[in-house]
């Protein structure tokens, strides 16, 4: 049957594949064994051939790639659940980070992350990130690929040359705005975020296969770094997950999800985010169910995530929580609140006594109805509880079906070779006219020109396009469509 056992209460506690897309949460205070119940879900879903995405925050995650040991203390919980088939055992891992030292790199592209989560991973204003918008407008227009930060800034460079021509097509263009956005940019680059940017860009089916036996790819991103940028990491997992809801197909409730996507330290997203983002967060959960990926929240308090999202949460797994403070006491009442009663449990009492390793735990069961909440005695994880050596998690890497594709980086023709090329011809024919003011017009038509009118621009538009089809489906549309995350989904696009 397809289901995972995820530990003991008053009878076995399981989670059916066919409700798991219906997403789920798993709280507590640190230490009272979240990652625990993640591993076990992690090795759960793989062992029914569901790929699994999740972030690595702590390091600890990493231990799926290898087997576990056992001890007196596992085998007696074994014992004590009745588990019959367990055997430590090493899960399908692939290691993807962001900088490219701890697995493979994870890249995109300036033009498919868009505007709007490029503005908030900057941490740029509404006018700055109006800013962006005329810069991905004109690109746009103009058929120019935004691939990495020199693209871009070779676009705002030429910007600020010819702004004033440029406010008259597209809007107001300040001086200001152009240099706080270029010195976001050098901030981004200096804390190595432009690692993120470029090729060859992630494709999404590399995180769906599973492995010649059929147990599903778990795919851990290094996120140890990462976490320190908490808004490049939450806009990151954030374009990510939005991509999956914009380009997987419809597929309804199937027995088991396509994928499961784990968001851990979750508040991490919906700290400081403005209502529309939370908005559209809640929108992208809702709908992406019926693509079959399950979204699961990992946080410290269930009030981390929102009302709204966390209504549609139907799998819990809620670890202690200690009511120290006044703080604590409302995630207390909050959690409390949030589970199908259960009249032969006081869940407020319980959630301050569980131990190590407990769990009030709630599944979505037949027809989709809750089941009573559980003290639940959760199971031990078949893998290394714990982290890996840089030799070990080499071996893994150096196993990988994706590593040749990824890991040496592509730098094609874009807008930063073409303008550079344009500008280095304009200077020229103004210099052989006899004008002394680069970018000015000549008798044959200058730079400005060349780039909002394309008197000039014919020449090699055919060779630019055929290259760009390969990556971003070779027109202004394609490219709208891939950045649709940012208009349809988010909502922040002023383009559409």
């Amino acid at each position: 049957m397809n289901e995972i056992l995820i530990g003991k209460g008053e009878q076995h506690v399981h989670l059916l594949a066919k409700y798991a897309n219906r997403h789920g949460l798993i709280a507590g205070a640190t230490g009272t064994g979240k990652t625990i119940s993640l591993l076990v879900l992690a090795e759960g879903f793989s062992r029914l051939g569901v790929p699994v995405f999740i972030a690595d925050v702590k390091g600890d995650v990493a231990g799926l790639a290898l087997a576990g040991t056992t001890n007196e203390k596992i085998q007696q919980r074994v014992a004590q659940i009745g588990i019959k088939d367990y055997a430590n055992g090493p899960s399908p891992v692939v290691f993807w980070d962001l900088y490219g030292k701890a697995g493979h790199p994870v890249r995109t592209t300036v033009s498919e992350i868009g505007p709007t989560l490029l503005g908030r991973i900057l941490e740029l204003n509404d006018t700055q990130s109006g800013m962006l918008d005329i810069a991905f407008k004109l690109a746009d227009d103009q058929t120019l690929l935004l691939l990495d930060l020199d693209d871009l800034r070779a676009l705002l460079g030429f910007i600020a040359d010819n702004r004033q021509e440029i406010t008259t097509q597209y809007g107001l263009v300040s001086t200001q705005s152009i240099a706080a956005v270029q010195r976001s940019l050098l901030t981004l680059e200096r804390e190595g975020g432009e690692c993120l940017f470029g090729e060859p860009a992630l494709e999404l089916v590399d995180l769906l296969h599973t492995d010649l036996s059929g147990r599903g790819i778990i795919n851990i991103l290094a996120a140890d770094q990462l976490i320190l940028k908490p808004r490049l990491y939450s806009s990151f997992l954030l374009w990510l997950l939005s991509e999956l809801f914009e380009n997987l197909p419809e597929v309804g409730d199937p027995d088991k999800p396509r994928l499961v996507f784990f968001f851990d330290e979750a508040h991490l997203l919906f700290d400081d985010a403005p209502t529309a983002l939370r908005q559209q967060v809640e929108q992208v959960v809702r709908i992406i169910r019926s693509k079959g990926v399950g979204v699961y929240f990992c946080s410290q308090f269930p009030d981390d995530v929102p009302n709204e999202i966390l209504g549609q949460l139907g799998n819990r797994i809620q670890h202690a929580l200690r009511a120290y403070t006044p703080r604590d006491q409302k995630a207390v009442r909050t959690a409390a609140e949030t589970f199908a009663v259960n009249p032969r449990l006081n869940v407020a009492d319980a959630i301050s006594q569980l131990g190590v390793g407990e769990a009030l735990v709630s599944t979505l069961q037949e027809k989709g109805v809750p089941m009573p909440v559980e003290r639940t005695l959760i199971c031990p994880p078949r893998c290394r509880m714990g982290a890996i050596t840089h030799e070990e998690r080499s071996a893994v890497r150096a196993r990988s079906p994706v590593g040749l594709k990824y890991d040496a980086r592509v730098n094609r023709e874009s807008a930063y070779e073409i303008l550079s090329r344009r500008t280095a011809s304009a200077t020229a024919s103004a210099a052989r006219s006899g004008q002394t003011q680069t970018g000015q017009p000549s008798e044959g038509g200058g730079l400005l020109r060349d780039l909002l009118w394309g008197t000039k621009r014919r020449q090699g538009l055919a060779e630019t396009m055929a290259k760009q089809a390969a990556r971003t489906v070779g027109s202004q549309i394609g490219r709208q469509i891939l950045r649709g995350v940012l208009g349809g989904i988010l909502g922040g696009s002023r383009r559409r």
